[in-house]
């Protein structure tokens, strides 16, 4: 009996292909007439509404010529164009490939010309960026279609703003069409028909490619990820099954939609009704009187985020706790420690763009409720065990590929394999093979340890490790003391060639504003010193260098690439004698 049902083929009711978009349909039936999407005072939409406008519009992306597999990239803030493009574009069979919004020109040129975009959505405030970036296309290559996005607020600002150059709105529309933009956003949702609301464009096979996401915005050749329907609906499942989300939260978008599809919480708040806060731009205090004036309970944000609203010289006790996620190196106990005092409940996870979603999380045992406050922070830094729908995650040797010793500190590379891992990179079999590894693993490039508990830490980006002397420095654990000096703001910690040592860390720190302000600002000497009390010596800063703010990328993290090479340009440094 058991032999017969093996061989036989799937049939059409029992192997729909799975995708995150079928989550906006019942959306509109179970939270029909519930908001959706809040943006600014003048913007409300029901999930009956973006259902209806997501419908509309990729029926007027499909009518632009644009056909399955054909790659439709945009370029906005975390505006809801920004949201409902992350259902309608993958409605039109298209694969959605959301760019970096702080690239230059070139590289966005470059990303442009790679994908083979065919249809290009432009924040109206990114419009003299995207058109620089197609003037570069060589002149035998076609350029993608443009379609503006407005914002009625925004553009009134600057009307006025331009007034004295120019007096009304339609010599400004005149210049825009002047400059190739075939249409406007609200012009195409205007244009485009419901039908049958069964109508749209749906994956043929859950393998399709649904989105297309860059890793590297620097370098002439950037990483495109391909990830299937079937692997982004496995990493909304991940997200919905690790992190507590009950039905209908309130989630205000400080994480950019852009990085991973805002690590596709995108279609995870259509799966649970959610409201989407929308946010242009945000600072501290924005965030904060977003968090009251809508009753916020949930948020994601790389640990700069955290950081800046735990230190800020607004923070304020909430009203009701926040639950928020943050993702990349592990926030600083402190950090923790001051966010959860103002009601923050922070949850620290691991993922990355390969993977779509976090896929590691700190997994919280009640039983660690009763350690004190800072056992508590250290523990959540961890990243903790795989999410259900990862299969495995390991520590492995990268030259045999054989697992490290669980004692929390013998390093190596962390492994992963699961539903929602990446088809590939995108035109670079090669760069994928290194990633893919025929072992039947994606090899991350991260560094971490497992502890006895069967719990991963990270301890660095392969590249960010330190190799002092023949020792191997994590410079997330110099950064971890650092930020427990009460007078540090920010830190990074790079290596500096030595003469001596090979390399040797080099810390750079922005100090907290009343430190500054009341001429308190320990130096460079100080902060070597409190290191040297806390730290193995070797792993102690040999460089201190003070910024007024450290670089960061449009994700919120901080730059150490560029941080590596101001390090590089200092010199090398004879300190044979600095180690003693």
């Amino acid at each position: 009996m058991m032999d017969h049902y093996h061989q036989s083929n799937p049939h059409s009711a029992n192997s729909c292909p799975l995708t995150p978009l079928t989550y906006l349909e019942r959306a509109s039936l179970v939270y029909g007439e519930c908001t959706s999407i809040v943006y600014n005072n003048s913007i409300t939409y029901t999930w009956s509404d973006t259902h209806s406008r997501c419908l509309k519009l990729s029926s007027s992306i499909s009518s632009l010529g644009i056909q399955r597999g054909h790659v439709v990239s945009v370029l906005a803030p975390n505006i809801p164009p920004m949201y409902e493009l992350q259902f309608a574009v993958p409605m039109a069979g298209a694969v959605l490939n959301n760019i970096n919004t702080r690239l230059d020109a070139r590289t966005i040129s470059v990303i442009l010309q790679h994908a083979e975009s065919k249809l290009v959505f432009v924040d109206f405030y990114l419009r003299s960026l995207v058109l620089e970036a197609i003037d570069l296309f060589p002149s035998n290559l076609k350029a993608p279609i443009l379609i503006l996005i407005e914002d009625e607020d925004e553009i009134e600002i600057e009307i006025e703003f331009e007034s004295e150059s120019e007096s009304s709105p339609s010599t400004w529309r005149k210049r825009i069409d002047h400059h190739g933009f075939h249409d406007t956003y609200e012009g195409l949702v205007k244009k485009g028909s419901i039908g049958n609301y069964l109508e749209w464009i749906r994956p043929k096979s859950e393998w399709d490619p649904m989105t297309l996401n860059y890793t590297s915005g620097t370098t002439a050749s950037p990483k495109g990820v391909l990830h299937s329907h079937r692997a982004l609906f496995m990493a909304t499942f991940n997200s919905l099954a690790d992190w507590p989300l009950p039905k209908q939260p309130v989630y205000l978008w400080t994480l950019p939609m852009f990085h991973s599809n805002g690590w596709s919480y995108t279609w995870t708040m259509a799966a649970v009704g959610g409201v989407n806060i929308c946010l242009r731009k945000f600072d501290a205090g924005i965030i904060y009187e977003s968090i009251n004036n809508h009753n916020v309970t949930h948020m994601c944000g790389a640990p700069v985020v955290l950081n800046m609203l735990a230190n800020s010289s607004v923070a304020q006790p909430l009203k009701n706790p926040v639950h928020f996620f943050t993702g990349g190196a592990p926030p600083p106990a402190t950090v923790v420690l001051r966010a959860e005092s103002l009601g923050f409940v922070v949850s620290h996870g691991y993922g990355l763009t390969e993977v779509g979603c976090v896929v590691v999380s700190c997994a919280w045992k009640p039983k660690w409720n009763s350690l004190p406050a800072s056992e508590r922070a250290r523990l959540k830094a961890r990243q903790g065990v795989r999410v259900l729908g990862l299969t495995e995650v390991d520590v492995v040797d990268p030259a045999t590929g054989v697992s490290v010793k669980r004692d929390g500190s013998t390093m190596g590379e962390i492994v992963l394999r699961g539903g929602s891992i990446m088809m590939g990179y995108l035109k670079d079999s090669e760069g994928t093979a290194k990633c893919l590894k025929g072992d039947g693993w994606l090899y991350t490039g991260d560094v971490g340890v497992m502890h006895p508990d069967g719990y991963l830490e990270i301890k660095d980006r392969s590249k960010d490790i330190i190799i002092s002397g023949g020792e191997n420095v994590s410079s997330v654990e110099v950064e971890s003391v650092l930020y427990t000096n009460s007078a540090v703001n920010e830190a990074a910690v790079v290596a500096r060639p030595d003469e001596y040592w090979g390399e040797t860390p080099c810390a750079f720190i922005s100090l907290k504003e009343k430190f500054v302000k009341n001429k308190k600002s320990p130096n460079e000497k100080e902060i070597i010193e409190f290191c040297r009390t806390r730290l193995p010596h070797y792993m102690v800063p040999k460089t201190v260098v003070f910024m007024d703010e450290l670089p960061k990328s449009a994700t919120g993290k901080i730059q150490k690439t560029c941080l590596r090479d101001i390090a590089k340009n200092m010199g090398r440094r004879l300190t044979a004698a600095s180690r003693l």
